[in-house]
């Protein structure tokens, strides 16, 4: 287990305050409900939001770990990771790196349980059957919606162009997939006895352009981000309203959002592309990691 140190020491955290290594790693199977899953180069770490300070790292993994499990030339595709989605009641961890890879870890043995090459992927989510939709971003092969079969690494079943492809929610109850692009959202039907198997029924055009997360809040809205602002949509009427707690707030790479609680847990780009720091609204703190570029921050339901 790993601790580092909180928000209060932010300011001397890298000279007096410091952190240190894991001594006695937890050996979980399953992510405990509402931990922080963040993820950034080559990393993933689980925190236990229950531990004040320091921060209680209780889980961490890194691509190095599946080096022997996936072809060499895979082990610069997974690095940087920017997806890190619980699935499978939170026995695994769906990943999706913009080096170009998307893959499938579990907890307890950390090993690799799918992979394919994914140009520029962004985010990723679980289908019925046993399928997986990935969205790729700005890369001569990318710039699209692919479909895989969880039980078949590296084969392709469907492709759909989209634009800086950045996000992708199944809606069980709507039995609806939506993706996100650079200007646009869309909604997609999805059956796994047809051919093709997704079918594109409506787009709706961003509030701003840069379209970069997109996270369920139930089933009847969903939070977006922009280069310059947040969203929710509201699925029944599709449209879309600032979301008040970050209202033009540019640059968030990753947001969740509780209604119950109504605690919002986001990242924003504050180094170029990435950040130390995972910020807490309600109750506010923020949660700084010195040694990972941090890019996306996910919430175990």
């Amino acid at each position: 287990m790993r601790n580092i140190v909180a928000s209060t020491c932010i300011a001397l955290i890298i000279f007096n305050c410091g952190y240190s290594q894991i001594q006695n790693e937890s050996t979980i199977s399953v992510i405990p409900s509402n931990s922080i899953i963040a993820c950034g180069d080559d990393k993933i770490i689980i925190i236990d939001p229950s531990h004040e300070d320091p921060i209680n790292i209780i889980w961490e993994w890194s691509v190095k770990e599946i080096h022997n499990q996936i072809p060499t030339n895979y082990h610069k595709l997974f690095i940087p990771l920017d997806e890190c989605k619980p699935i499978d009641n939170n026995q695994k961890i769906l990943i999706t790196s913009s080096g170009g890879a998307t893959g499938i870890i579990d907890i307890k043995n950390k090993n690799v349980d799918f992979y394919a090459k994914t140009p520029m992927a962004h985010s990723a989510e679980i289908l019925p059957g046993g399928f997986i939709a990935v969205a790729n971003s700005t890369h001569p092969k990318g710039n699209s919606l692919e479909l895989y079969l969880r039980e078949n690494s590296e084969i392709v079943i469907e492709k759909d162009s989209l634009y800086s492809g950045h996000g992708v929610v199944w809606n069980d109850d709507k039995k609806l997939l939506y993706a996100l692009g650079y200007d646009e959202l869309r909604a997609y039907t999805f059956d796994e006895n047809k051919n093709p198997k997704l079918n594109l029924i409506h787009v709706d055009t961003l509030p701003s352009v840069g379209g970069h997360d997109l996270s369920p809040i139930d089933n009847e809205k969903l939070l977006v981000t922009t280069h310059n602002n947040v969203y929710l949509y509201h699925i029944e009427s599709k449209t879309f309203e600032e979301f008040s707690k970050l209202k033009n707030t540019p640059h968030v790479k990753s947001i969740n959002y509780n209604p119950n609680s109504k605690n919002t847990i986001y990242t924003k780009a504050e180094i170029s592309w990435w950040t130390h720091n995972i910020y807490s609204k309600k109750p506010d703190k923020t949660y700084t990691i010195p040694d990972i570029d941090l890019y996306k921050v996910r919430i175990a339901p």
